[in-house]
């Protein structure tokens, strides 16, 4: 793992000037977010084995987006400005019906650790609550993490999260910790 100055090098980068936002300086003090990484060389996605409703399928959303943008408006409104590309929403579905979602974000090519490196993650990610707490979110992440390490990334990043652990259960690992301050500890 690299040292805390590489990776507040390595945020500064991908998110220039972000604690000079209004919105994110009014975030509580208490109010702790983390910033997580994953080695894609080293990911194996067979090393974690997920539970989850066998008629689950997963993909790249095809349809109407504003059934889309619903399943997203039931999780945070706010996000549903995000979904506008559907070769970048990689969904759950039960039924037909788009149940969890994610937007698989090409970040882009970033100096860290003295090389060049392509970041992308998985981001606003969220379940539809009634469909919470199946293994459905989690594995449309390990899917979703799949596809970056398909594509040739270095790296998954996962930005601005309080579930820290959850992602965990992957392999991601919280580099930095922030408030409405900037970094803590």
């Amino acid at each position: 793992m690299a040292d805390r100055s590489a990776y507040i090098h390595l945020f500064n980068q991908l998110h220039p000037r972000f604690f000079e936002n209004d919105y994110i300086r009014s975030i509580p003090d208490d109010h702790i977010c983390e910033e997580m990484i994953l080695d894609l060389k080293t990911f194996d996605p067979d090393a974690v084995k997920l539970s989850f409703p066998p008629e689950t399928t997963f993909g790249f959303f095809e349809g109407d987006m504003d059934d889309l943008r619903r399943a997203v408006a039931e999780v945070d409104e706010g996000w549903v400005q995000y979904y506008n590309n559907p070769a970048h929403a990689f969904c759950a579905f039960l039924d037909g019906r788009v149940v969890s979602f994610c937007d698989v974000d090409e970040m882009g090519v970033c100096d860290f650790e003295g090389r060049q490196v392509k970041i992308g993650g998985p981001g606003c990610v969220g379940t539809v609550p009634a469909f919470r707490r199946r293994g459905i979110g989690l594995r449309m992440v390990q899917l979703a993490t799949v596809i970056l390490k398909e594509r040739g990334f270095d790296y998954s990043f996962i930005h601005y999260t309080g579930v820290g652990p959850w992602y965990a259960k992957l392999g991601y690992e919280t580099i930095l910790r922030w408030n409405g301050k900037g970094f803590v500890d």
